[in-house]
């Protein structure tokens, strides 16, 4: 029997043979390697939980501490789910009703520096930072792999400020965001100035059309050209539309909650009318002055901001549901670490990388409510450690996308889309 073995696979089988290993090539000379399972997902919504969710006072509870005594453990109260055996806090009730269709992944770990800008792009690309290679985000992954499903939206939508993190990388502008911060205002620079009518538009794109036919032959100005006639495919009223929550029912955008509810609603609308993977950033105006980086006094209201999240995502996870879209679109729920159990001298907590949680809902995913085990402070992994490569590669096959596919950089070099990541497969059906 031929087995088909890849550059990359036989260097670093003669990597671990050097060293002494068992080589993943003796895994190979009696049987292939089992495929990847892929799921049926066709979007995604990526809710981005920016400066560190504490996993011991939201999904991976534990006994109770005190931050004036400094004695390590939860802030808050666990409280029982719609899953036997799985608890959260008491500040996710909603979520807890709901935890049937999610995941909590509690044995997250990478070993990248636990600082904010470093860890950020980690979660982001599966990649440590490179001086030689741009690699691209998630959503751009997405986007170059499924395109838009509607010729009237963009594949890649970021709701929140744009960052080195969400870049398309190698896969050039094609595959990049369009982005907005102000969910009542819509994407920034899609909006004509009042004294542009219909007829000034057309008369400044038939200019455009003339300057075309003269540099068309100028390969370098492709990009910007492509920039240009895809700007102004979406400032048409079609596109703009997605962005009026006023369309919704009262009542619903109430179930949402605040300013963070509201971007939820509205990645709900732009994954409906087509868009591939939509960011929904958590950390504009946060309400409790600190947001989910929760040193010293930010733990104090920390709570206001897990009820945020709460509202925001079980509505989200019914709102889909009742839509029939929920098993079409995968949830994600991501943060650069989480945090660890012992308090600071000021009643906060630290940075913590190598034990922490993200989250999975929909997707049509086969959802269990945690997977993985941590120990009895939720510092330590116990079983079934998931890498973020790993976690990028559950993403990208409930979508379809083989997580050991090879992209292609700048200069021809094949890319894999995860850096040797592999799906959780308990999740697949």
């Amino acid at each position: 029997m031929s087995v088909n073995i890849t550059r990359r696979e036989l260097v670093h089988a003669a990597a671990l043979a050097g060293a002494g290993c068992l080589s993943p090539l003796h895994n190979l000379q009696g049987e292939e390697k089992s495929a990847p399972p892929l799921g049926k997902a066709d979007r995604c919504i990526f809710l981005w939980l920016g400066g560190g969710m504490a996993h011991i006072d939201t999904f991976d509870p534990k006994r109770r501490g005190d931050p004036k005594e400094r004695k390590p453990g939860s802030d808050y109260a666990p409280i029982d789910t719609a899953v036997a055996g799985v608890q959260v806090t008491e500040h996710l009730p909603r979520v807890a009703r709901v935890m049937d269709r999610i995941t909590a992944i509690r044995s997250i770990h990478h070993e990248t520096v636990d600082e904010h800008a470093t860890a950020t792009h980690f979660v982001h690309t599966g990649r440590r930072l490179s001086e030689t290679i741009r690699y691209p985000s998630l959503g751009s992954i997405v986007s170059h792999q499924r395109g838009p499903g509607d010729t009237g939206v963009p594949a890649y939508v970021l709701i929140g400020y744009p960052n080195a993190a969400r870049d398309p990388g190698f896969l050039g502008q094609k595959h990049g965001y369009v982005y907005l911060t102000d969910t009542n205002a819509g994407p920034a620079g899609f909006t004509r100035h009042d004294d542009v009518t219909p007829a000034r538009q057309a008369r400044r794109e038939k200019l455009l059309s003339r300057l075309r036919s003269r540099t068309a032959a100028d390969a370098a100005l492709d990009p910007q050209d492509a920039a240009i006639g895809e700007s102004l495919r979406l400032a048409g009223p079609q596109f703009a539309r997605i962005f009026d929550l006023k369309q919704e029912r009262d009542d619903l955008r109430n179930d949402y909650g605040g300013e963070f509810g509201q971007r939820c609603l509205l990645s709900r609308r732009l994954i409906e009318s087509g868009v591939r993977f939509v960011e929904v950033s958590h950390n504009l105006n946060f309400i409790n002055g600190t947001g989910w980086d929760t040193h010293n006094e930010g733990q104090r209201n920390q709570h206001l901001l897990i009820r945020e999240l709460d509202a925001a995502l079980s509505t989200l996870i019914l709102d889909l549901e009742r839509r029939r879209l929920l098993d079409r679109t995968l949830i994600a729920v991501g943060t650069e670490f989480g945090r660890p159990p012992e308090f600071d001298a000021r009643g906060g907590r630290g940075h913590q990388s190598k034990c922490y949680t993200l989250v999975l809902a929909g997707g049509g995913l086969r959802h269990c409510g945690a997977y993985g085990v941590t120990d009895e402070l939720a510092k330590t992994i116990v079983e079934h450690p998931v890498s973020i490569p790993d976690f990028h590669a559950t993403v990208l096959a409930s979508m379809g996308i083989s997580p050991s596919k090879s992209l292609f950089d700048e200069l021809g070099r094949p890319i894999p889309v995860t850096d040797g990541g592999q799906p959780i497969r308990a999740l697949f059906a």
